[in-house]
């Protein structure tokens, strides 16, 4: 039988007051048009929100799953890297890393190629050239793959050991036990916390703000000042966030849930 919390069992009133306040903001952008003009300006900024997002998570992932298969390594030099990596990533703030990544990082890389680049006979590069919105998806990267390392290791130790070993048994290679016993397993246990992760990193993802990337907090910002219009820009703003965040916390709730039911 599947256990079901209290919150299964209650009608999502909760949900239906978002609803309602949402439909009310939705009518305000299409009927008043100041609201509609906000809109239409922060309309860009979602793309550039939603791409820094997917490309984001999907670099930290694999980072993460890196820094968990290394934190669980036989070689003890592997699993002091993953664990100096994680914890020192891990106690810094998301906007402090932001800014280290931006402006001591980038540059720093920036010189590592160009010396790099004089004896291979290839142009050196500026770093004005490194563009903000790729510092900042390293930035979100970094952070973010330190917190996703967690979420597989313990994905990964919840495998019985008694089923790796009925497949080392049967011969299988190490990639191969890998591949079928444990990583399907294990994805199917950390799914839930790796659908969160997402979500926070669309909020977080705001931050990049601080770097003058024209996302959706930026664009709000420039509008704001613009046109001094505080109200409408910023409940415009927290609408787009709400839309977004709300949309893909059910979406991976219904997902959870047929996961469970399996």
């Amino acid at each position: 039988m599947i256990p079901t919390s209290p919150d299964d069992k209650d009608f999502p009133w909760w949900l239906v007051a978002v609803v309602a306040i949402g439909c009310y903001l939705f009518w305000q952008v299409l009927t008043v048009e100041e609201y509609t003009r906000v809109l239409n300006t922060l309309r860009r900024g979602i793309w550039v929100t939603v791409y820094v997002t997917l490309v984001s998570y999907s670099m930290a992932c694999l980072l993460g799953l890196g820094l968990a298969l290394a934190g669980l390594s036989r070689w003890l030099v592997l699993r002091q890297i993953a664990r100096f990596y994680i914890e020192v990533v891990r106690g810094i703030p998301i906007i402090v890393l932001l800014l280290y990544v931006a402006f001591v990082l980038a540059p720093a890389m920036v010189a590592g190629w160009n010396w790099m680049a004089e004896s291979i006979g290839f142009e050196p590069v500026r770093t004005r050239d490194f563009s903000l919105l790729w510092r900042a998806v390293i930035a979100l990267t970094i952070a973010y793959s330190s917190f996703l390392a967690e979420v597989f290791r313990a994905g990964l130790q919840s495998v019985d050991e008694g089923q790796i070993e009925a497949a080392e048994a049967l011969g299988l290679s190490r990639w191969h036990r890998f591949r079928f016993i444990v990583f399907p397993q294990a994805l199917r246990m950390i799914l839930p916390p790796l659908g969160n992760d997402f979500v926070a990193m669309v909020k977080d993802s705001s931050l990049v703000s601080v770097l003058g990337v024209m996302d959706v907090t930026q664009l709000g910002k420039v509008t704001a000042a613009g046109n001094f219009r505080y109200f409408e820009t910023y409940n415009v703003v927290a609408l787009v966030y709400l839309t977004i965040t709300i949309s893909l916390s059910l979406v991976l709730r219904r997902f959870e849930k047929r996961m469970r039911a399996r």
